[in-house]
C-alpha cells in the first residue's frame, strides 16, 4: 500500500508563504474555526516529512516561544509531537524538540521510500524547496493551500510555488474558515 502524501501549506493571496514586519504566522488573521479545523486535521495517526531548514526554523520557534504565542497554539503542539522524518545532508540525530528521525540523502529517493513503507498518511508543512521537487517528482498526492487574506507585496518572505514546475491542479476540497480563510486541496499533475 502507498501511503498519500499531502504538502500543507500557508500563504498570503499574492503567493507568499510568510512575510516581514510585524506579521504572525497568521498574518493575524486566525479565529477559531480555523484553529479548531487544523488541530482535528492533526488529530489523526500520520508521520511528518520536513526538511532540515524546516526543522531548524521549527525548532527555534518552539525554544523561544512561550505559553499563549501562536507557536504553541493547540495544533502546532499536536504537530509537533507527530513522529516525523527530517530529511537533511547536514543534521545529525537525536534531535530537539520533535521526535524526530533524520534521514540522510535525496528527498525524492527517501519520499518515495517512505511512501511504500509506511503504513500511515505522510504530511509536510512548510518545506518549501523539498516539496517542490516532491512535486516535480510526482511523489505528492494532496497539495493544501491555506490562504490568508493578506497581500504582502512589500514584505512577503518565502515564494511557495517559485522556481517550481508548471503544474495543473484538480480541485479535491474547498472551504471558507472564519469567514475570510480559504483552504484549498488540490490534487497536482505536472503540466
Amino acid at each position: 500500500m502507498t501511503a498519500t502524501y499531502t504538502f500543507d501549506v500557508f500563504t498570503s493571496l499574492d503567493g507568499y508563504g510568510a512575510a516581514g514586519g510585524d506579521c504572525t504566522g497568521y498574518w493575524g488573521k486566525q479565529g477559531p474555526e480555523f484553529l479548531a479545523h487544523r488541530l482535528a486535521q492533526y488529530g489523526g495517526e500520520q508521520r511528518m516529512v520536513l526538511g532540515a531548514a524546516t526543522y531548524r526554523l521549527f525548532a527555534r520557534m518552539l525554544a523561544e516561544s512561550s505559553a499563549g504565542d501562536d507557536v504553541r497554539d493547540p495544533w502546532v503542539t499536536r504537530m509537533t509531537n507527530l513522529p516525523a522524518t527530517v530529511v537533511s545532508t547536514t543534521l545529525e540525530g537525536p534531535l530537539d524538540g520533535l521526535d524526530a528521525t533524520v534521514v540522510h540523502g535525496d528527498a525524492v529517493e527517501v519520499v518515495a521510500r517512505l511512501k511504500q513503507e509506511s503504513d500511515v498518511p505522510l504530511r509536510s508543512h512548510g518545506s518549501l524547496a523539498m516539496n517542490r521537487a516532491l512535486m516535480a517528482a510526482g511523489l505528492v498526492d494532496r497539495v493544501q493551500v491555506t490562504v490568508f487574506p493578506v497581500i504582502t507585496g512589500r514584505t512577503g518572505l518565502d515564494p511557495v510555488f517559485a522556481g517550481g514546475a508548471d503544474f495543473d491542479l484538480e480541485l479535491l476540497e474547498s472551504r471558507t474558515l472564519d469567514g475570510r480563510i480559504q483552504e484549498l486541496v488540490y490534487r497536482p499533475t505536472l503540466h
